[in-house]
């Protein structure tokens, strides 16, 4: 009777933690101003060079005609344009690639803080390009600018993701997605003719990058460094306290500290270490093959090329800035909507739903374009598609990935998984700028048929292969993937532990206070976590 009394108390104890979730006003700041000058602006800059596509090549032809004394010609203007618009990529794939030793050695809050510096270059030589009547010099703002996005990309997630409460961490994951949608939509409100569209103002544009980034060094400095950094880089265990209490909104965060502390003193893996890691394998496809369909599943190529679909679907020039801005309204609205819900629907049901919704649309896209002359309502259904896929993409595959690549891996390795897989984001990004418009060219129409392969490809891999990671550690995750990866959860376990073996007297006292801890009755740690505590320390004694 007692043991059944001792289990119903357990059970309300549980609920009353589950509807309880920790977090502060901070917190929400933190993510906020992280997100505000981070993926604001990746999302900005790659929608900033659509509005003034026709000013920006005009100012390309008066430089080349006044630097060489003829016009330039219309192929070498294309591949020019092409460069502009894709090499924003190539700088972005060197700043995934330099994010893991400027995270460790910065701390993610102070590299967020420091990778300000490219913005503001990128923003002078962008905005001051036509007044120095030098091409040469937006090109390399992009770059620069490029690199800004590639850093923010990676170190943005692994902030959020050690911030943030497992109840809450894939809604606040999804802040990334939020405001990379809400800086797309920014640039297409300020390419408006009546604003900065125009062929007098199109340099500020460029010029506004700075204020996103003067806001995040206003506020970021005044917020706690991530407390798992602290802990496991520092070694300052009484700043990762003080930074839970700040983010969590509470005095006793033993147990976080705890949790946190079983991955201590263990050594940063590298790049080449995790790939070889077959506790992992499955998790770094997983990774790589979302990541992959991220940016290749066709949404960059409207987001890119906005103007030119519309103009296929036979909407006028003088309304396409106009039109455009219910793509960005879609996609926040889509984005919160998906932030609202992935903690209850969970990561998989939204991955693979979004997929296969964007499938459906972009042949129903397809058919339209194609047959367009024919009906007078099919432009308008073009349109629809386009909102269609974009919505599709916002409620799933938008953010998630980024959400994932924080949850699949322990804390040694989340800088050389987030590298990986900003390798693979930006490389991905590079190819569909660069290849889209000789794509769109070649097949016209059908365009649109390679990434509904594409998406039907990454929906059938994830289908069977992502397992739901909604309100799950990393050991449970782990778990989902141990099958596949052919090792057990406790081989694994044991892998996070450091190579030095401990005396035996010391493996002894380590277990046996173990279990007194557990039998603390004022503890305020759950039996199951107890169990959790005195399997770990059977293992390592018996290791």
């Amino acid at each position: 009777m007692e043991n059944k009394e001792k289990s119903n108390s357990e059970i309300k104890e549980k609920q009353a933690v589950k509807k309880k979730v920790d977090w502060s006003g901070s917190l929400i700041i933190a993510s906020l101003a992280g997100a505000f000058g981070s993926s604001f602006l990746y999302g900005y800059n790659l929608s900033v060079v659509n509005a003034p596509t026709v000013y920006i090549k005009r100012f390309y032809n008066e430089s080349w005609e006044r630097r060489y004394s003829r016009v330039i010609d219309e192929g070498t203007l294309t591949l020019l344009w092409s460069i502009t618009v894709s090499i924003f990529s190539i700088g972005g794939l060197v700043g995934a690639i330099i994010t893991t030793p400027i995270v460790k050695f910065f701390g993610r809050k102070h590299t967020l803080l420091v990778n300000n510096v490219f913005a503001v270059v990128a923003a002078l030589l962008m905005a001051l390009c036509q007044l120095a009547g030098s091409f040469e010099m937006l090109l390399l703002g992009r770059i620069v600018m490029g690199i800004d996005a590639g850093v923010s990309l990676s170190a943005l997630p692994i902030y959020l993701s050690e911030i943030s409460p497992k109840e809450i961490r894939g809604s606040l994951g999804q802040v990334t997605a939020i405001f990379i949608c809400i800086g797309v939509f920014t640039a297409q409100v300020l390419g408006l003719p009546e604003i900065f569209g125009n062929e007098s103002r199109w340099p500020y544009l460029f010029g506004v990058i700075v204020v996103p980034s003067l806001i995040q060094v206003g506020i970021l400095p005044f917020l706690p460094e991530s407390p798992h950094y602290l802990l496991h880089e520092k070694n300052d265990k009484s700043g990762a306290e003080k930074a839970f209490q700040t983010f969590f909104g509470k005095d006793d965060v033993s147990h976080e500290l705890e949790e946190s502390e079983t991955q201590r003193n263990v050594k940063l893996e590298s790049v080449l270490q995790l790939l070889r890691n077959r506790s992992v394998r499955w998790q770094i496809s997983t990774v790589i093959i979302t990541m992959a369909c991220y940016q290749l599943c066709g949404l960059n190529a409207i987001w890119y090329y906005t103007s030119s679909i519309f103009s296929e679907a036979g909407i006028s020039h003088k309304l396409i800035p106009y039109v455009t801005l219910s793509t960005s309204t879609v996609e926040i609205l889509s984005a919160v909507s998906s932030g609202l819900a992935v903690e209850r629907l969970g990561r998989r049901p939204l991955l693979i739903g979004g997929f296969g919704l964007m499938i459906i649309f972009f042949a129903i896209l397809t058919v339209s374009l194609t047959f367009q002359n024919h009906a007078y309502w099919l432009p308008y259904l073009s349109i629809f598609c386009i909102l269609a896929i974009i919505a599709s993409f916002c409620i799933g595959p938008g953010g998630i990935p980024f959400i994932l690549t924080g949850e699949f891996f322990q804390q040694s390795q989340k800088p050389a998984a987030f590298m990986i897989a900003g390798t693979v984001n930006w490389v991905s990004n590079f190819s569909v700028g660069l290849l889209f418009p000789f794509i769109q060219a070649g097949l016209r129409t059908f365009c649109f048929l390679v990434f509904a392969v594409i998406c039907l490809a990454g929906a059938t891999y994830l289908f069977f292969v992502l397992p739901e990671t909604k309100n799950k550690t990393i050991n449970e995750i782990s778990q989902a993937f141990a099958k596949m990866n052919k090792v057990t959860l406790e081989g694994r376990e044991m892998s996070q532990f450091p190579p030095e073996r401990k005396s035996n007297e010391e493996q002894e006292h380590n277990f046996s206070s173990t279990l007194e801890n557990a039998a603390v009755p004022h503890q305020t740690l759950s039996r199951s976590h107890c169990l959790q505590k005195m399997e770990t320390a059977i293992c390592f004694h018996n290791y």
